[in-house]
């Protein structure tokens, strides 16, 4: 199913929140309104705010409050997206220049601030005090996955566990955040909004588990094969295939992360032999658990056109071809 036959039970509410998001990233400084409107001519799927407005639509009536939800997980999505191509040094986002390829590092992060702190005051603003904490727990998340990526790859020996809190940090904060936010910008039902925030932490989970596969090759994605192993990222085809083999080859496979990974033979023998060890079926049954487990907390809300739609939603986002 296209996206567009999904965004059907939300579509009203989509185009309203575009404005709303545009005017929630105005500025009186005109450097700053001229990067902002760069930014959002350049949007991507929006998947996140479809996840708030679905998740929404479920549990109650949508009103103001899911706006401002939407708009601050929005902005949040965006200002760590802008940091990230600071901090990876990337060039490119979504086939255009980035922020910092064009206005520079420092500018780039002075935006990045300026996003966050226009979400956390839209939900000052509006009282949206329980949305506040969900994001903001979200953003602590974000940070500490990231860093403990970093600090891991510097030994290379992470273990499945620790991969799955990594991406859960990382990744599956944000989607989590974005479920549970909606769920409660339209109910007060703990027991719904609690629901929600674990189903979009299984999405989460299966999502990124999903774009760690592009890297070896399972779809041809439009993008060079093996950037994780580039940048030393233990992903979860790698430490399947690491635990299958002997202790002489799980030597040499790590040495080849550790020190040839900007070589190009190299990163292609790390890939063939995650291939060959059975690390992408392993690694796509993990995913298709995520989801089965995420689907059956679904099917315990009451049957709606937006319950199909966030259905279709979750198969779009893990059946995904880049």
């Amino acid at each position: 199913m296209s996206l567009d036959t999904i965004k059907k039970p939300i579509d009203q509410e989509l185009t309203k929140f575009e404005q709303h998001f545009k005017q929630s990233m105005r500025s009186s400084v005109p450097l700053l309104d001229k990067i902002t409107y760069y930014i959002v001519r350049r949007k991507g799927k929006q998947v996140r705010p479809m996840f708030v407005f679905l998740a929404a639509k479920i549990c109650g009536e949508i009103g103001e409050p899911t706006y401002v939800a939407a708009s601050l997980i929005e902005l949040l999505h965006t200002a760590t997206l802008v940091h990230d191509d600071v901090v990876d040094d990337s060039m490119e986002r979504r086939g255009f220049f980035s922020v910092n390829a064009l206005w520079k590092n420092k500018i780039a992060v002075l935006v990045g601030d300026f996003l966050l702190s226009q979400g956390l005051l839209l939900a000052v603003r509006n009282q949206q005090f329980r949305v506040l904490e969900i994001v903001s727990n979200a953003v602590k998340a974000m940070s500490e996955g990231e860093l403990l990526q970093i600090e891991k790859a510097r030994r290379l020996d992470i273990k499945e566990e620790i991969y799955y809190e990594i991406i859960r940090q990382k990744t599956a904060s944000l989607i989590s955040s974005a479920c549970e936010a909606g769920a409660a910008s339209t109910t007060t039902d703990n027991d719904a909004i609690e629901r929600m925030r674990i189903f979009g932490e299984k999405i989460g989970l299966a999502f990124q588990i999903k774009d760690d596969l592009f890297d070896f090759g399972t779809d041809d994605v439009g993008k060079p094969l093996g950037i994780d192993i580039k940048e030393k990222k233990m992903t979860l085809p790698l430490i399947y295939a690491l635990n299958q083999t002997d202790a002489s080859t799980r030597r040499h496979i790590i040495g080849l992360v550790r020190r040839h990974s900007e070589n190009p033979e190299k990163v292609k023998e790390v890939i063939d032999f995650v291939r060959q060890s059975g690390g992408i079926q392993y690694t796509e049954q993990v995913m298709l658990k995520f989801r089965q487990e995420a689907f059956e907390i679904l099917d315990g809300f009451p049957g709606s056109e937006s319950r199909t739609a966030l259905r279709e939603l979750v198969i779009f986002v893990t059946e995904r071809k880049k």
